[in-house]
């Protein structure tokens, strides 16, 4: 990353190294921590007290890493790690799932982790990766963002993290203890030379005094942490090198220790280089309030064959020998597609909606198949209706000819090209063929009499709902 590789010979003479992906461990299995975690599989997933910072490495989820026995002090004791969330939105999304899986595999290994609510930084806004300054949200936004976010890592996390809100320690600090404080121990010039500044400094957006001093606020949290929860490490992406570097610096200078670390892991993007937690629609949300657990599975599923092996690395706490079987395997005659991205799905899924979720998703996946044989029920559809395109027509519309339904609910725009979509066998009716261009729509036809469903194809679905 340019970010990371930026800081390299700065790094090393001030005891921060670059860390590798490419090491290579065996993988252990500790049956100690055998069935702690219900959102894993058990048969599958990695539970060991192996050095974490090893496995990180191994997995390729270490970018730089600040601090040379960062990975040594993880083996003396069990430490205390953290990673922020600002409250940009109600819900995390794919691309922040790398900092959930970090805090978690934390955990497997025995050490504690919190997880930092942004509620007083996100006021600010972060400009790390950022060309222009976010706009500023109000204070009815921002509680109702961090509480969304905390119920979701709650359960992510199964209550295994503490769980804090930074806004409780910066409400009641002054401008004048601030600058009296932490500002003392700032020297402007190096604020000036991270390159999350140095970027926006160069362009025509520029940066405001606020958002310069963010990398203070996020600084001193590290401080708070340290002093007050005995916190002594900082994780996150590789776009918060600056960030963590600060908070280490400061907590050298105001608290005279020299055991802070920080670990940043790499963005999440594809081989292609676009970000892999984004889809045509826009986020791929975390909270089943934003994306159902459905259309969540699905966007995995899609993984291409060139990335599926490192997401599986990345994302999921699957063995690496069973990922490097896998991985083979897709070379060989006899493979059945897809069986890979249907692994990536399914851990994830389980990881982030758990067992209730990933069952919900499969038996969607199942029933909206076209020409499935499973029963389709008015649930089933409801589960996808605010995914994909829907509408409410009166009963007297929608029973009679098929051809005609098509047209109204906008499925085609037209009846004659419903018709040749029909004699092409393209056209599905609650995921049975229609092969008759003159089918009547019955009553009988309408689930539990409050909607049905249309299909032109694989993809292209309208719910449609009785008015």
């Amino acid at each position: 990353m340019e970010l990371a590789s930026g800081y390299v010979a700065l790094s090393r003479s001030a005891g921060f190294v670059t860390s590798s992906s490419s090491c290579h461990f065996p993988a252990l299995v500790s049956s100690s921590f055998s069935g702690i975690f219900s959102h894993s599989s058990s048969s599958s997933s990695v539970r060991c007290r192996r050095n974490v910072v090893e496995i990180l490495e191994q997995r390729g989820l270490v970018e730089s890493i600040a601090g040379e026995s960062l990975k040594k002090a993880c083996d003396e004791k069990p430490i205390k790690v953290y990673c922020g969330f600002d409250p940009t939105a109600e819900s995390l999304h794919l691309g922040n799932l790398l900092g959930i899986v970090v805090l978690e595999w934390f955990q497997r290994c025995g050490h504690e982790t919190v997880a930092l609510l942004g509620g007083a930084t996100g006021r600010i806004g972060d400009p790390s990766g950022k060309s222009a300054e976010r706009p500023v949200m109000d204070e009815a936004t921002i509680e109702k963002n961090t509480q969304g976010i905390q119920a979701l890592l709650t359960e992510i996390l199964q209550q295994k993290a503490v769980v804090l809100n930074n806004y409780d320690w910066w409400k009641e600090f002054s401008l004048l203890e601030f600058l009296r404080d932490v500002g003392k121990f700032a020297r402007v010039g190096t604020m000036v030379a991270k390159e999350s500044v140095k970027r926006r400094l160069a362009s025509e957006e520029g940066i405001s005094f606020t958002e310069f001093t963010y990398q203070l606020l996020q600084g001193y949290d590290f401080v708070h942490l340290y002093k007050s929860n005995g916190v002594s490490v900082q994780i996150g992406g590789s776009d918060q090198w600056g960030n963590i570097t600060a908070g280490i610096d400061l907590v050298r200078k105001l608290l005279q220790r020299d055991d802070a670390y920080g670990l940043t892991f790499p963005l999440l993007v594809k081989s292609d280089g676009t970000k892999f937690g984004k889809s045509e629609g826009g986020a791929v949300w975390l909270s089943s309030k934003f994306l159902s657990p459905y259309h969540f599975y699905q966007h995995l599923f899609a993984t291409p064959d060139s990335d599926v092996i490192k997401m599986l690395r990345m994302l999921t706490f699957v063995e690496l020998e069973e990922i490097e079987a896998l991985e083979k395997s897709m070379s060989e005659p006899g493979y059945v597609a897809n069986t890979a991205q249907r692994r990536l799905a399914e851990e994830v899924t389980r990881f982030v909606h758990g067992e209730d979720g990933l069952e919900e998703a499969l038996k969607v996946t199942q029933a909206l198949s076209p020409g499935s044989t499973t029963t389709l029920d008015w649930t089933a559809i409801e589960a996808i209706s605010r995914d994909v395109p829907s509408c409410t027509l009166d009963s007297s519309v929608v029973v009679g000819p098929v051809v005609d339904l098509c047209v109204s609910c906008g499925l085609a725009p037209s009846k004659a090209v419903a018709r040749r979509l029909i004699k092409q066998g393209g056209i599905y009716m609650n995921n049975a063929k229609v092969d008759d261009e003159r089918l009547l729509v019955a009553e009988s036809d309408i689930i539990d009499g409050k909607m049905l469903l249309l299909s032109a194809g694989k993809k292209n679905k309208m719910v449609v709902r009785i008015g």
